[in-house]
């Protein structure tokens, strides 16, 4: 190995090891936070059985994140130094597949792998964590059976993806990123568009939400406030969790409202109604518009920078191989593009953060604020949300305000 290649080789380790030791220090230090005092607007959401309960459901799951993400840290990271890449992909090469075939091979045992080994952790978070706190419904055969519908819907969307990207690579040239990104972009439209219809009744069971008080609320404030619906349904979110949520997918004529059931049957009308209007915030505000356009713009930077280097095979030595390989070089760049991805990630949840004061607001001032509050509270108590999450972890990792900040700005409208 030349001395070029043994240094992107500790540039790609370091990567490594700082991401570990950043996500290691912030989860510990959210950790310490969870023995803070509640904060004013949350004083009575929990009695104090209940809020010790909260904080043993965090510190249990803080303990299963530090012990798996430290395992397959270890993993990956004797896996670089050992060349473990690099014999993977001489290996592969022996098959003297073309290069679509061997990328793809390549990745798929790489994601593979990572989930096998990951597997126990997914267990025991799921039968034994979520089971100790009454959240797991789900049994075993749907654990098996999610595992091989998520398999095969990666073989087919993300082995035809990538398939894709490396024929544009290998017959575009230069301008093989502008191809994937009009590509990819496609892609994120059409799933952003049909998730609800083409991939959702793969692993749950849709259905109208029947007749009743709660849909004529529901529907009775759509077209008060000018918001078409396709249709409303309502998800067996309860065959895997008793946690609750909803969402709304698709635009224009397309647009579709999901209840989870477990919200359904647990909430008031006015407090699904505030949910719903806090979901049509986000139409109204153009989030979900700006959200595509964010993600197809992040992607785009990330390919434009993935051509400059793409073509180096200082990557590829530095992984373990004598001879340029495609896909070690695209394993060398999604490390080092890490940094990057991380803060273009920070940027992203604070857009998301703000976004959800405006749904939030939005919601106040065409429904009810209070019964936006009461949703939110009792959706954070019963999941046993943590309460008192750190600042700087907030910044890092959180898509959402904390209940607190998103309580005490709906007040203060």
């Amino acid at each position: 190995m030349g001395t070029g290649a043994q240094l992107m080789l500790w540039v790609i380790t370091g990567i490594i090891i700082l991401n570990y030791l950043l996500s290691l220090c912030l989860t510990l230090l959210n950790r310490t936070n969870i023995t803070e005092p509640l904060p004013q607007e949350l004083e009575g959401l929990y009695d104090a059985e209940k809020y010790k309960l909260s904080q043993q459901y965090e510190k249990d799951k803080v303990r299963l994140s530090l012990v798996s993400d430290t395992f397959l840290f270890l993993l990956s990271f004797l896996f670089l130094v050992y060349g473990g890449y690099g014999w993977l992909d001489g290996l592969i090469r022996t098959k003297d597949w073309d290069t679509p075939e061997s990328t793809i091979v390549f990745f798929g045992i790489l994601a593979l792998a990572s989930d096998w080994l990951s597997l126990p952790f997914q267990w025991y978070s799921t039968f034994v964590l979520e089971e100790k706190y009454g959240f797991n419904r789900t049994t075993a055969a749907t654990f098996i059976t999610d595992k091989i519908k998520g398999y095969l819907l990666a073989a087919m969307l993300g082995g035809s993806l990538l398939y894709l990207f490396v024929l544009f690579y290998e017959y575009a040239g230069n301008l093989f990123w502008v191809y994937s990104l009009a590509a990819f972009s496609v892609f994120m439209l059409l799933m952003n568009l049909f998730y609800t219809t083409w991939i959702l009744p793969f692993f749950n069971k849709l259905a109208p939400l029947p007749n009743g008080e709660t849909r004529t609320a529901i529907e009775h404030y759509c077209h008060k406030n000018n918001f078409t619906i396709s249709d409303l349904m309502v998800m067996d979110g309860s065959k895997r969790s008793s946690k609750a949520n909803a969402f709304f997918s698709g635009m224009g004529s397309r647009k579709k409202i999901v209840l989870f059931d477990t919200l359904v049957n647990n909430y008031t009308t006015d407090e699904l109604v505030a949910v719903l209007a806090h979901e049509v915030g986000h139409y109204k505000k153009k989030h979900t518009v700006q959200g595509l356009i964010l993600a197809i713009l992040q992607l785009g930077i990330m390919l434009f920078l993935l051509s400059l280097f793409l073509n180096n095979s200082i990557f590829s030595e530095a992984l373990g191989s004598e001879t340029y390989s495609l896909p070690l070089s695209l394993t060398a760049f999604t490390i080092l593009y890490t940094p990057l991805s991380t803060l273009i990630g920070i940027g992203m949840n604070m857009v998301s953060r703000k976004n959800e004061f405006e749904a939030d607001a939005f919601a106040k001032s065409t429904f009810k604020g209070e019964a936006l509050i009461s949703a939110l509270k009792k959706l954070s108590s019963d999941s046993l949300s943590n309460l008192t999450p750190h600042p700087l972890y907030v910044f890092f990792y959180y898509s959402h305000p904390p209940l607190y900040q998103r309580i005490r700005q709906i007040e203060e409208l």
